[in-house]
C-alpha cells in the first residue's frame, strides 16, 4: 500500500460515510462534499490505516504461527486463531473454554517477534487463567517477552520509533 497514490473525491451524493477502493494502482477514497477539512483528513487517515492492516494481516498465517509457537514452547494448540479489527484496547484475547484466540490486527504491521509474544501470551491463557506466577512462567518461555512488552508500551504511549527487527 505504501506505493499506491491516494485520490480523495468529494461526493455530493455521500452524506456521512467514506468509501475506498483500489483502481488501476491507486486508492480512490470518496468523502461527503461538505465535510470539515480537518475531519476529512482524520477519517481518510483512519480508513487507510484500516486498509493497510487488513492487507498486512492477510499475509500472515496466524494459525500456523500459533501452532508452531505452541509446539516450540510446550503450550496448548488453539482451536482457532483469527485477526480482529475490533480490538482497539487489547493486543489479543482468548476464550479458554472453547480454545479460541483473537489477535488485534494492529499487530500486523509490527515486528514478528512482537506478534509472537502476544500469541505466546494468549496460548498460555489456554492453560492458565489469570496472570499469576504459573502463567508468567509459561509466558517467559518466549525469550523476547520483555523486549516485546517494552515495544508495546512504547507503541501505546506513542513513543515507538518503528520496527526494531
Amino acid at each position: 500500500m505504501a506505493g499506491l497514490s491516494v485520490d480523495v473525491i468529494r461526493s455530493k451524493r455521500r452524506k456521512r460515510t467514506l468509501s475506498a477502493r483500489v483502481i488501476e494502482g491507486r486508492i480512490e477514497v470518496r468523502v461527503p462534499a461538505g465535510m470539515d477539512p480537518d475531519e476529512e483528513v482524520r477519517l481518510v487517515d483512519e480508513l487507510l490505516a484500516r486498509a493497510r492492516r487488513k492487507i498486512s494481516s492477510a499475509t500472515v498465517d496466524l494459525r500456523g504461527r500459533a501452532a508452531e509457537l505452541a509446539g516450540r514452547y510446550r503450550l496448548p494448540t488453539p482451536v482457532s486463531v483469527e485477526w480482529s479489527s475490533r480490538q482497539m484496547k487489547r493486543w489479543g484475547s482468548c476464550t479458554p473454554d472453547d480454545g479460541r484466540i483473537r489477535i488485534s490486527d494492529r499487530l500486523a504491521d509490527m515486528p514478528p517477534w512482537v506478534l509472537d509474544s502476544v500469541l505466546v501470551h494468549e496460548l498460555a491463557h489456554l492453560e492458565v487463567n489469570g496472570h499469576g506466577p504459573e502463567f508468567q512462567e509459561l509466558v517467559d518461555r518466549y525469550e523476547l517477552t520483555e523486549r516485546a512488552r517494552g515495544y508495546l508500551i512504547a507503541v501505546t504511549e506513542g513513543r515507538a520509533l518503528g520496527p526494531l527487527d
